[in-house]
């Protein structure tokens, strides 16, 4: 497969992106092929287990992560998944290696213990990862704008909708914001962590959530930990995404439980 054009941001993301990439190169030359795949029908609707009434949870599986360390060991996923499946609309497992210890296979393994729609949450700068998101089970990737320029992000939408697979797109500030309104992302996420610098601004990404068009499905997500933060974002955003909060707890449905986001039936 060829290399697609890539931005290349400071900090972080810049880092975690070429390492992505270089993994990727890798696999291309010396790991399994990889055959095309048809599209095949959902498990449930990605798109439309967040635009259920309330405030829907995307509840998310991250063993590790940069600014914060080990935050579960992948010997416990099992427990998380059944306290936190049943209170979330979707679940998302970080599939990055290096950085989060995640990987595909925690992604196999997760889907095969829920019906929940799932999100690959990686560093997409190839159209092979969305083969590989698909296979392991993936119901929607996500896809970020700091990442991608127009027609690469374009061109990664359109092959993630042939494969079957919704997509989340992520943005941190007004440019990328407009970019993604422009291509008709239809699951916009607003990121309250800059990823180059780590540092998080919730009510920053409070107010750009007022901005994302209302037939957009508008997704919070970084920085939010308890209901007070949940609140900053409520009536802008139609779902949160809760990571670090919920990867850490000893009690992850107490944590959901106290948050009042709204039912989460089953699919």
């Amino acid at each position: 497969m060829p290399s697609l054009a890539l931005r290349e941001p400071p900090g972080i993301l810049g880092e975690i992106a070429a390492r992505s990439r270089a993994d990727v190169e890798a696999r291309e030359a010396h790991g399994p092929p990889i055959e095309p795949v048809e599209a095949r029908p959902l498990r449930a609707s990605f798109e439309d287990a967040l635009r259920a009434p309330g405030l829907s949870l995307i509840a998310e599986l991250k063993p590790r992560a940069p600014s914060g360390g080990v935050l579960r060991s992948r010997e416990a996923v099992e427990p998380w998944l059944a306290s936190v499946a049943p209170r979330a609309a979707a679940l998302s497992v970080l599939c990055d290696v290096p950085y989060f210890d995640g990987g595909f296979d925690l992604l196999a393994r997760v889907r095969a213990r829920t019906d929940r729609p799932l999100l690959c949450k990686d560093f997409i700068v190839s159209e092979r990862q969305l083969l590989e998101a698909r296979a392991a089970g993936a119901d929607a990737v996500l896809l970020i704008v700091a990442l991608l320029p127009p027609a690469t992000l374009a061109f990664l939408r359109a092959r993630a909708t042939a494969l079957g697979l919704a997509t989340l797109v992520e943005v941190h500030d007004d440019h990328e914001l407009a970019e993604a309104i422009d291509e008709g992302a239809p699951i916009i996420g607003v990121n309250s962590r800059d990823l180059r610098t780590l540092a998080t601004d919730l009510d920053r990404a409070a107010e750009l959530l007022t901005r994302v068009p209302t037939d957009r499905v508008r997704v919070a997500e970084s920085g939010l930990h308890t209901a007070d933060d949940i609140g900053r974002v409520r009536g802008a955003a139609d779902a949160v995404l809760i990571g670090t909060a919920l990867s850490r707890a000893l009690d992850p449905a107490a944590i959901i439980d106290g948050l009042a986001l709204g039912n989460a039936e089953a699919p």
